[in-house]
Formats: structure tokens, C-alpha cells, sequence
């Protein structure tokens, strides 16, 4: 997770584009769904080879769920003035 979410920050700083971290795509919302997961799995005493599938499977969803139905988070942005 750390390496996927780094990466695409050095891509973003390098092209001049928001982080990806402040994008109200899925990307790193899934990923950690993902790892988180599969921590908790693994200290469940979950096998390791089913809780790979679980956790990979349930962050493959929430990404393919906000692609078709265009969920997001909420966007980054100045605050305007009250």
C-alpha cells in the first residue's frame, strides 16, 4: 500500500497535478481497506491464503463499485469564506 500510494504521489508532484491522496477517487480508501483487512484477518488467526482472497477482493470491489456507480469522497478544496 505504501509503495502504490508513494508512487503515485511522486507521479502527481512530478506532473503538477493534486495528490492523489487529495482526489476524491477510491484509490487509496480501497488500499487501505485492503492492508487494514488483512491485518485484522491475520490476527484472527485467518489462514493466510484466505485472507489474502478476502482482503484483495474486498478492495478490488470497492474500487469496481466506485467506478461504475461514480462514488468518490468528498473534494478537496479552500474553505470559502462564511
Amino acid at each position: 500500500m505504501v509503495t502504490a500510494c508513494l508512487g503515485g504521489i511522486i507521479r502527481d508532484v512530478l506532473a503538477g497535478q493534486p495528490s492523489i491522496l487529495m482526489r476524491p477517487e477510491l484509490y487509496f480508501t480501497a488500499a487501505a481497506l485492503s492492508s487494514g483487512l488483512m491485518v485484522a484477518l491475520s490476527l484472527l488467526d485467518v489462514r493466510i491464503r484466505v485472507a489474502s482472497v478476502i482482503a484483495a477482493g474486498l478492495g478490488f470491489a470497492l474500487r469496481a463499485a466506485a467506478i461504475v456507480w461514480r462514488l468518490g469522497l468528498p473534494a478537496y478544496g479552500p474553505s470559502e469564506p462564511g
